[in-house]
């Protein structure tokens, strides 16, 4: 099995970086003890993303530019990839495979929402829209990634 490790200046990083260990990271150890709750929060996301792509929106004008569409994409597929790591991974470190499934995974479902909105009057196949779909999934493995390794190296240190 191929071991998961941030390359060496992530490291650098991690070390200098504090995480502040309250509600959040003690919200994302107790999901992964509890991975049922975290695949339900994971297929509740997938409903909604596939019930938002179901809705048809009026078109913006032109060079309209709104940042909810942008926020929206990256912060859905953010939470999205997430949760599947959380209930992928399990909090282990060491499992490059697996978290390279939950990417691809991920993708996936963003490419099927797009293929979904060909379909739904009013909407339209964007690749735009899944390079911004990319980049949340993206941001959320870098940073469960990151997490996991700070975790791991605080439990060194513990142990020392």
């Amino acid at each position: 099995m191929a071991e998961c490790q941030l390359p060496k200046k992530w490291k650098k990083l991690v070390t200098r970086v504090r995480f502040p260990h309250g509600a959040f990271t003690i919200m994302i150890r107790w999901l992964e003890r509890h991975d049922k709750i975290s695949w339900t929060i994971c297929l509740v996301i997938a409903i909604t993303i596939f019930y938002v792509s179901s809705l048809a929106f009026e078109p913006g004008g032109k060079g309209a530019l709104s940042y909810r569409p942008i926020a929206y994409h990256i912060l859905i597929f953010f939470l999205l990839e997430f949760f599947l790591l959380i209930s992928i991974l399990k909090g282990k470190n060491g499992n490059l495979k697996l978290a390279l499934i939950g990417i691809v995974v991920a993708v996936l479902y963003g490419i099927l929402d797009e293929i979904h909105q060909y379909f739904v009057p009013g909407r339209a196949v964007s690749v735009d829209d899944l390079a911004l779909d990319s980049l949340g999934i993206m941001l959320a493995f870098i940073i469960y990634m990151i997490n996991l390794e700070y975790n791991l190296l605080r439990s060194r240190k513990s142990l020392l």
